[in-house]
């Protein structure tokens, strides 16, 4: 673990940071940072299901997108709770033992050695339950490579179809390239969605995608492109929650997304037979964001 830290690449940035000594460009140094863990139930609902998903917010992200919700923790100059493998092991136990129907690792890219080493030790300890990876999309496919066999749901973002977009709000004019090709390495592991009885999902790749005010022409690129690369092997959820705060440089940006350019794009995604799911207006608004207070992390006794 220590050598791939050393010059740490989990990332498309590869900033190549010695993580031992100093942080990456991420924000994330040697030790895990986490902000929250806690049974959610604001997930897709086979995956929150009835008792909530158990999810670990990680503290940190590669990507840094301008409008980032989760940004008191996402940034370069944030902070978290420090916790050791055997801590974050625990705290997978933890959110099973509370009910969690699977455990929800959310942005946890530059943090990946250190998850499977935790997710090695809760399994020896009982953990039995599905592991999902919450991700912005903006993933190497070398560190997915290194899930294989870890991860039974993933979870990933397609923000953008346009470089411009991209660039211009996550500094990534690479990011579409690079996630279809991570989407595609995460479904090759994942397979096509497969359920329970109670219709939770046990395997399968969801891909998310946040809508923009004003970006109706790249969402329609975005649903068009899964739906010609993926088709049925992977279900998808339309996401209206994007909220502004503080947009004063991208105003363009500093308003909802409103109903009928919502409802076009779903009329879009009914008309290429995607299937997923749809998120209603309330999911709009600042109080669905959990506070990232380092709450439900278990601690060593």
């Amino acid at each position: 673990m220590t050598g791939l830290l050393k010059h740490c690449t989990l990332c498309p940035r590869a900033c190549g940071a010695d993580r031992t000594r100093t942080r990456g460009l991420c924000g994330a140094g040697a030790q895990v940072e986490a902000s929250r863990a806690s049974l959610h139930l604001w997930e897709e609902p086979p995956i929150s299901g009835t008792r909530g998903s158990g999810t670990v917010f990680f503290t940190h992200c590669s990507l840094g997108c301008v409008f980032c919700q989760n940004r008191q923790i996402s940034r370069r100059a944030a902070s978290g709770t420090t916790v050791s493998i055997a801590e974050l092991a625990k705290t997978f136990l933890s959110l099973q033992n509370k009910g969690a129907h699977n455990i929800n690792l959310v942005t946890g890219a530059h943090y990946a050695p250190q998850i499977i080493e935790a997710l090695a030790q809760a399994r020896l300890l009982g953990l039995n339950i599905p592991i999902v990876y919450n991700s912005s999309g903006y993933e190497s496919e070398d560190t997915l490579a290194q899930l294989d066999g870890w991860i039974d749901i993933y979870l990933p973002d397609y923000k953008y179809y346009s470089s411009y977009y991209a660039a211009r709000y996550s500094h990534a004019e690479d990011y579409r390239e690079t996630a279809v090709a991570a989407i595609a390495e995460m479904v090759r592991q994942s397979g096509p969605p497969q359920y329970d009885a109670n219709g939770l999902l046990l395997r399968g790749t969801v891909i998310r995608h946040l809508m923009l005010p004003g970006l109706a022409g790249d969402t329609a690129q975005v649903l068009r492109d899964i739906a010609v690369r993926f088709s049925d092997t992977v279900l998808v959820s339309l996401m209206r929650q994007y909220t502004p705060f503080d947009m004063e440089r991208w105003p363009e940006l500093n308003r909802t997304v409103t109903d009928k350019e919502y409802e076009d794009a779903c009329t879009l995604f009914r008309s290429l037979g995607l299937g997923g799911f749809f998120q209603q207006e309330q999911a709009v608004g600042e109080s669905f964001i959990p506070a990232f207070d380092g709450s439900g992390l278990e601690e060593e006794k």
